[in-house]
């Protein structure tokens, strides 16, 4: 059974929190691409939903959404996930895991995307400002 790392952005205050999640919350997980989107109550937000952003495997190995499924694959690339360019025109070449959340991912992050209520106060988190 899958065990995940779930990193959840809230885009309107910009603050992350981590969460794992396992047995039959994690399985809500598995089988995505990522930019699916998926309920909040996997990870304790009723009434949110989650839009999949990213995530990583065990060696840290990044997701990238421009390649198919969820095995391994080594890209020639020019930038973006998983590689910095430092110069005009360099390219390397990266290993790099597919789209599709599977057992071998270990980190999923993730964006809130539509809900009502505040995401710190679902988390737990209370706010410093207001004691």
């Amino acid at each position: 059974m899958a065990d995940f790392q779930v990193v959840v952005a809230d885009p309107d205050s910009g603050a992350t929190y981590q969460t794992e999640v396992s047995g039959q919350d994690a399985n809500r997980f598995l089988g995505r691409d990522l930019g699916d989107e998926v309920d909040g109550s996997a990870v304790g937000l009723d009434g949110f939903t989650l839009e999949l952003t990213g995530g990583s495997d065990a060696a840290g190995r990044p997701m990238r959404a421009d390649v198919s499924g969820p095995n391994l694959k080594e890209i020639l690339s020019t930038g973006g996930v998983g590689h910095k360019t430092t110069r005009d025109g360099e390219r390397k070449r990266i290993t790099v895991r597919g789209r599709r959340v599977s057992d071998e991912t270990v980190q999923i992050n993730a964006k809130v995307v539509s809900g009502s209520g505040d995401v710190a106060a679902a988390f737990g988190e209370a706010d410093e400002d207001d004691e």
